[in-house]
């Protein structure tokens, strides 16, 4: 039997073609506010409305997807279509298809009209906080309350680049990955790479068709399997993806709990390319970057390497600061599984590792954003029976 809650003091128009149309009136009243409108917002929302609780979805971007739109030009999902729906709508593309960040962009536009979810864009939070014993949620002039928010954003918000970027010499071109586009923004000639992970690698791959690539940093490790082969298909994915990523390295048990101090601190495993591939194209590894000199990178080893670009793939900070309650801790918000206890009515979807490794991944997100939601109705209907 569902919780019957009270009806918001909040006006929605009727959706725009784009679903996304609002009738301006402010202030707004809502029981439950969902920060963030990408796969883990949008997952958040559809089991909202499936449990007939009143939302609202906000967003800072022009269009539902921009998050995957600005990301670099051909980057395609690690994980084939299969494992890319969202719960209540598979991807539309054969099974073994990786999509493109734009396909990827287009679903989740697609996934937000399909279920008539009420998302307003445009809306970038700048401050969460508390009055009066309810949560405020402020972008810009605009002003929301609720008795619950989600914040359903990823842990990567804001780059994370070393402070001495600043002396290299203003002829290097130097960006963070979270910029790069393509490889018509570099100068011609060497660019260094700062950081091994997914994203370098993939970036590196791709530049070393036009430039001699350096990439420093240390080996992540990788897969010991090729993702797009018939094996990893059927036999190696199945495997990793359903039942260890999702059962098996959870906060629940030792070894997924352990696993997850390492992840939080370290970052996962390259997934697509193999070192093997980077040496087949020709990428030089080095050591890693440690300062500057005469304005160009200084490496462990006291090498200077005369380079014309520089690209930072060196992750991103949380990016949570514009919350003003006290959850923050050293690495991430504190939080249990999502649950922020400290904060009761306060909840995370999306962030890494969050309850178990796939729950930043597509596939993984839509049970983290249902356990979620079913913890809000519960609260709901103790609320409602207290009064």
């Amino acid at each position: 039997m569902k919780t019957q809650v009270k009806t918001p003091n909040v006006e929605f128009a009727q959706p725009t073609s784009n679903g996304t149309g609002y009738k301006d009136t402010a202030p707004y009243e809502i029981s439950t506010i969902v920060i963030g409108a990408g796969q883990a917002g949008l997952s958040v929302g559809y089991h909202l409305s499936r449990l007939g609780l009143p939302f609202v979805i906000l967003d800072a971007g022009e269009r539902i997807g921009d998050a995957w739109r600005h990301r670099w030009d051909s980057l395609r999902l690690f994980t084939p279509a299969a494992y890319d729906g969202l719960h209540g709508m598979p991807f539309p593309a054969p099974p073994h298809y990786f999509p493109t960040k734009d396909e990827m962009a287009d679903y989740l536009e697609t996934y937000a009209k399909k279920f008539d979810l009420p998302v307003r864009l445009g809306m970038r939070v700048d401050r969460l906080t508390k009055e009066n014993g309810r949560f405020v949620v402020t972008a810009g002039n605009h002003r929301f309350e609720a008795d619950n928010v989600v914040v359903a954003m990823s842990s990567y918000q804001q780059p994370k680049i070393p402070d001495f970027a600043g002396e290299l010499d203003p002829e290097i071109v130097q960006m963070h990955s979270a910029d790069y586009r393509n490889p018509s923004q570099l100068r011609a000639g060497d660019v260094l790479l700062v950081g091994a992970g997914n994203s370098g690698s993939e970036i590196a791959m791709e530049l070393s068709r036009t430039h001699r690539v350096w990439m420093s940093g240390r080996d992540t490790g990788h897969v010991p399997f090729r993702i797009q082969t018939r094996a990893a298909r059927y036999l190696f994915m199945p495997i990793v993806l359903k039942f260890v990523f999702h059962r098996i390295l959870t906060i629940n048990t030792f070894i997924g709990r352990a696993d997850r101090r390492k992840k939080l601190n370290v970052g996962g495993p390259l997934i697509r390319v193999k070192p093997k591939d980077l040496i087949a194209a020709g990428v030089k590894r080095a050591p890693r970057m440690t300062g500057i000199h005469d304005g160009k990178p200084v490496l462990e080893n006291g090498r200077v390497l005369d380079v014309s670009n520089v690209i930072w793939c060196t992750g991103f900070h949380p990016g949570f600061s514009w919350i003003n309650l006290p959850i923050h801790g050293e690495v991430e918000p504190k939080h249990k599984g999502g649950i922020v206890e400290s904060e009761p009515g306060l909840y995370f979807v999306g962030l890494h590792f969050l309850y178990a490794m796939s729950s930043t991944m597509v596939q993984g997100v839509g049970r983290d954003a249902k356990r979620i939601a079913k913890a809000i109705w519960a609260r709901i209907g103790r609320m409602s029976a207290s009064r």
